[in-house]
């Protein structure tokens, strides 16, 4: 099956100059967001916490339910809706991460009752200690990386027989972010500083298609993030899953289209300008890139409309994630792999 005929001749790296402003702007509105929102809205997750789930059996106003809460010492409780208006659900987080005993559901049942004249039923209960949601933003942030880290290894590896070169780069990620966490920075600065360093090396020494795989996955993520932080979504475990699983995608999209430029370079397409071969290179595999990505995406649209409301955020970053790492791996890792070529 052929979504594009094998035939087409589209000139993608014609259009490189508005590929990259596009990409621009939306990696600038991105990380506009998240210094707006000081970072990404993240779930209990990651802060610690308590979030509690309750159903009604009738329509109950969120007011009513806030105010049923003041009472129980609870510390920056925040009520909003939970699914369809009318299935009567919320979500009620607070930062304080009690234990939720049979005292404390009994506690919360009776306040909401008595402010909303509804007994409701807890449906759901997550708690979180706020030195625990830290660790695991930190792993979370470090299993990024790594992922990171052994692509870069992997694609220079593979592409370039560099292995000792790429071998020191990954040494230099892992040097950077081991020294910054002694100091005790941030380890979202720590993970961008070794991640600066690591583009540097990648010009330096020339590893042309380790460079473009990894500027377009970063790519892919800054603006993921950055629709969540827009949209002011949780940003929990199960969005760090979708993260890692974009990552995949976007790299098993961008390999195909590199082993295809590598054929190229070698076979008789090679007597060709570098900027033809590339876009020979993308037209290619275009048909199979734009079915792939396709099917994925009818999956995750069933998934984000009937999946229900405890996977909707995961199906909702995984559908911007498979759109924009398409795009990246046509107008942002390629364009890249042909200015390192005439670099060279």
């Amino acid at each position: 099956m052929q979504l594009i005929k094998s035939d087409t001749k589209v000139d993608f790296l014609g259009k490189q100059k508005i590929g990259f402003i596009f990409s621009l702007i939306l990696i600038l509105i991105s990380i506009g967001s998240l210094v707006y929102h000081k970072g990404p809205n993240y779930g209990i997750d990651f802060i610690g916490g308590t979030l509690i789930q309750v159903k009604f059996s009738q329509n109950v106003p969120i007011g009513d339910v806030r105010s049923g809460l003041l009472d129980l010492g609870l510390k920056d409780i925040s009520v909003q809706g939970f699914g369809q208006p009318q299935d009567n659900e919320y979500l009620i987080r607070t930062s304080s991460a009690a234990t939720m005993d049979n005292k404390l559901a009994d506690s919360i049942t009776g306040g909401i009752e008595k402010a909303t004249g509804v007994k409701p039923e807890i449906r759901r209960v997550e708690v979180v200690g706020p030195q625990v949601g830290k660790d695991l933003k930190n792993k979370a942030l470090l299993a990024v990386f790594y992922s990171l880290l052994f692509i870069t290894i992997y694609i220079s590896g593979r592409f370039e027989f560099k292995w000792a070169l790429s071998g020191i780069t990954a040494g230099s990620m892992m040097a950077v972010v081991y020294f910054l966490s002694i100091f005790n920075v941030s380890m979202p600065f720590v993970i961008a500083a070794a991640l600066l360093v690591s583009l540097a090396l990648f010009w330096a020494l020339r590893l042309q298609y380790a460079m473009g795989a990894i500027v377009a996955i970063i790519h892919d993520i800054i603006i993921t993030v950055g629709v969540f932080s827009l949209l002011n979504l949780d940003f929990s475990l199960s969005i760090i899953a979708a993260l890692l699983t974009i990552i995949g995608y976007s790299l098993n999209d961008t390999i195909i289209i590199f082993d295809r430029i590598r054929e190229n370079l070698k076979g008789t397409e090679s007597k060709k300008s570098l900027a033809q071969l590339f876009n020979k290179s993308i037209n290619d595999t275009l048909s199979r890139t734009l079915l792939t990505s396709f099917i994925t995406l009818v999956v995750l649209f069933a998934l984000f409309f009937f999946g229900g409301e405890i996977i909707h955020d995961f199906a909702f970053a995984m559908i911007v994630g498979i759109i924009i790492g398409t795009y990246s791996s046509i107008f942002v890792a390629s364009p890249i792999v042909l200015a390192t070529q005439h670099r060279r």
